[in-house]
């Protein structure tokens, strides 16, 4: 089966083995997805079942969209729920300092991922590092952050949305708006995707690939057979001759290639649709 769908994953299971869950549910042994969730966080995972694995790379995945709830004064080494160790009993804060904090956050963004993450330090994830008690110190990273809401505050619980580039850290992001409250610590009761670029949960129904792709449309000129059987093609056969990577739909299956100083390569063969 070639499927590509969006799937909710439902908090407390891992994304692999929700993906198992996937498998059995479509008889399909062959499938993966993009973007992986954290077992405590739910929301949109993209699915690829078949050929359509290959199609990751291509999509229109970003920007991702989150809501997230923060609990301030939680204390928290994985800056979630899952491993609360104390809470600190705090005073209301005004709302427009709410707001403010999670406005802020608003662009260009470096600082810390939490420790409890999926980076790798020396081969290791920092996560197996973290739980086996030993000291995790990780590079900084840099997000966009293209928009940001305050939703509600009910003290001490902020929930807000975030819309973030790839690899955004919002466990960080809810210790950030903690700090900038002037709170030590704080950590999320919940997290949840809500988009990755163009793509939310709509009960799991096929996507049209062609629809989906991140990469412009190129047309061949010449013999259609070239492509049906995976001959060299010239690039003066293409209505686009400048380097980059296209798709060249052949009905009821595409093509992508790439060009390259003048070089036509095929990135994948004839996908079905």
């Amino acid at each position: 089966m070639n499927r590509l769908f969006v799937a909710y994953k439902p908090s407390g299971i891992g994304s692999n083995k929700f993906l198992y869950s996937i498998k059995r549910k479509y008889g399909e042994k062959k499938a993966g997805f993009a973007g992986t969730l954290d077992p405590f966080a739910k929301g949109v995972l993209l699915i690829g079942l078949g050929s359509h694995t290959k199609l990751f790379r291509f999509l229109n995945k970003t920007p991702k969209r989150y809501r997230a709830t923060l609990w301030l004064g939680a204390k928290s080494d994985t800056l979630d729920s899952e491993m609360i160790e104390s809470v600190a009993t705090l005073e209301e804060l005004p709302l427009k300092d709410v707001e403010e904090a999670v406005a802020c956050l608003c662009g260009r963004l470096e600082y810390e991922p939490p420790i409890f993450s999926a980076k790798r330090i020396n081969g290791q994830r920092a996560y197996d590092l973290a739980r086996a008690g030993e000291k995790v110190v990780l590079e900084p990273v840099v997000s966009t952050i293209y928009e940001t809401k305050l939703l509600h505050y009910c003290h001490p619980f902020v929930t807000f949305e975030a819309t973030v580039s790839e690899g955004t850290y919002i466990r960080s992001l809810g210790k950030i708006v903690a700090q900038r409250l002037g709170v030590e610590t704080g950590s999320l009761t919940m997290l949840e995707r809500l988009c990755e670029g163009q793509f939310t949960y709509e009960g799991e129904r096929a996507l049209d690939i062609k629809q989906s792709l991140n990469i412009a449309q190129n047309y061949y000129l010449g013999d259609p057979q070239n492509v049906r059987y995976g001959r060299p093609l010239k690039i003066a056969d293409l209505k686009i001759e400048r380097d980059g990577t296209y798709w060249l739909d052949n009905g009821d299956t595409i093509t992508i290639i790439s060009i390259e100083n003048n070089s036509v390569k095929y990135e994948l063969g004839r996908i079905e649709c």
